[in-house]
C-alpha cells in the first residue's frame, strides 16, 4: 500500500480514536469512580506522576456502585424503557411519514427535485431551540392548534396535549422528519427506472411496484435514516424537557439532572455508558441492512 493510501486509512482512525474512543474511555472512568464534594466532584482521580503505584491504586479504588444503582433502581429503568419506547415509535412514524414523501420527491420532475430538498433543508436554516418553543405555542391548551379546532367546532374544550408523551412524538417528528426523508431520497432517485417500468408492464400494480420493487432497493437509506433518527433521539433532551410532563422521564433529562443538578459525575457517566449500550445495539442489528438484497425483487 502506498503512503497517501495508507494516510487516507490511518488519519480517519485517528480522529475516531480521539474524539470518540478517548472521550468514552474517559466517561467509562468516571462512572467507576465515586462521588465526592471536590474539583473535579469524583474519585479516584488518576496521578499521572505517581507511576505504577498510582495506577494500582487506581483500580482498586474503582467501584462498579453507579451500575448497580442503575440496574437497581426503577427510576433510571423506566427511564430507559421509555427511551426506548419513545425513539422506536417516533422513528416507525418518522417511516411512514418519510418513505412516501421521499418516493414523491424522487418521481417528481428533475426540475423540481433541488426546491423540494430545499424545502426538507429550510427547518435547519432556523434554531432548534426556537422551533421546539413554537410548539409549545401550537400545542398549549390556549395554543394555535386549540383555537383553530374549537373554531371550525371539532371539539368543544381545548386540548390537553402539552406536557404528554403525544407532545414528545409531534416534536421527535418534527424535528427529525429531515433526517429520515434525505437518506431515503438519495437512494430513491438513484433507482433504475427501467426496474418500475419492468414491473409494471409485468400487470403490477403502481402498490404492487413500490413494496415489490422501490421499497426492497430503498431499505438501505431506510435503514441509514432510521439510525440517524433513532439514536440522537434516544438521548434527547430539549423536546422532552419542553413540550414533555414532569411525568415523561428520558434518559436525556435524567443525564442532565444528575450532572447539573445533582452533580453527581459517576451516576451520570454511568447514564451515558447505559445510553451508549442502547444505541450499539440497533447499530449492530441494523448492520447488515445496509446492502440491498438481492433476492428481495421479485
Amino acid at each position: 500500500m502506498k503512503r497517501p493510501a495508507r494516510l487516507i486509512a490511518v488519519v480517519p482512525a485517528l480522529w475516531l480514536a480521539a474524539f470518540v474512543l478517548v472521550p468514552a474511555l474517559i466517561v467509562l472512568k468516571i462512572s467507576l469512580s465515586a462521588a465526592a464534594t471536590a474539583q473535579p466532584p469524583y474519585l479516584p482521580v488518576l496521578d499521572w506522576s505517581a507511576g505504577p503505584v498510582g495506577w494500582g491504586s487506581f483500580l482498586e479504588a474503582l467501584d462498579f456502585t453507579n451500575f448497580e444503582t442503575l440496574l437497581g433502581d426503577a427510576l433510571y429503568r423506566d427511564a430507559a424503557l421509555q427511551s426506548l419506547w419513545l425513539a422506536g415509535l417516533a422513528t416507525l412514524i418518522l417511516a411512514l411519514l418519510g418513505t412516501p414523501l421521499a418516493h414523491a420527491m424522487a418521481r417528481s420532475p428533475a426540475r423540481l427535485q433541488p426546491l423540494l430538498v430545499a424545502l426538507v433543508i429550510v427547518p435547519f436554516w432556523t434554531s432548534f431551540l426556537i422551533r421546539i418553543y413554537a410548539w409549545i405555542a401550537i400545542l398549549k391548551p390556549e395554543g394555535l392548534l386549540s383555537a383553530a379546532l374549537l373554531r371550525l367546532g371539532l371539539i368543544d374544550r381545548p386540548l390537553e396535549i402539552l406536557g404528554t408523551q403525544a407532545a414528545i412524538l409531534v416534536g421527535l417528528t418534527y424535528a427529525y422528519l429531515p433526517f429520515m426523508v434525505l437518506p431515503l431520497y438519495a437512494v430513491m432517485v438513484r433507482l433504475d427506472p427501467n426496474l418500475r417500468e419492468a414491473a409494471a408492464d409485468l400487470g403490477a400494480s403502481p402498490i404492487r411496484v413500490f413494496w415489490s420493487v422501490t421499497l426492497p432497493l430503498a431499505r438501505p437509506g431506510l435503514a441509514a435514516g432510521a439510525l440517524l433518527c433513532f439514536v440522537p433521539m434516544v438521548g434527547e433532551f430539549i423536546i422532552p424537557d419542553l413540550l414533555g410532563g414532569s411525568d415523561t422521564l428520558m434518559l436525556g433529562r435524567v443525564l442532565w439532572s444528575e450532572f447539573f443538578s445533582n452533580r453527581d459525575w459517576p451516576l451520570a457517566s454511568a447514564v451515558a455508558i447505559l445510553m451508549l449500550a442502547l444505541v450499539i445495539v440497533p447499530l449492530v442489528l441494523l448492520r447488515e441492512s445496509g446492502t440491498p438484497d438481492r433476492n428481495a425483487v421479485r
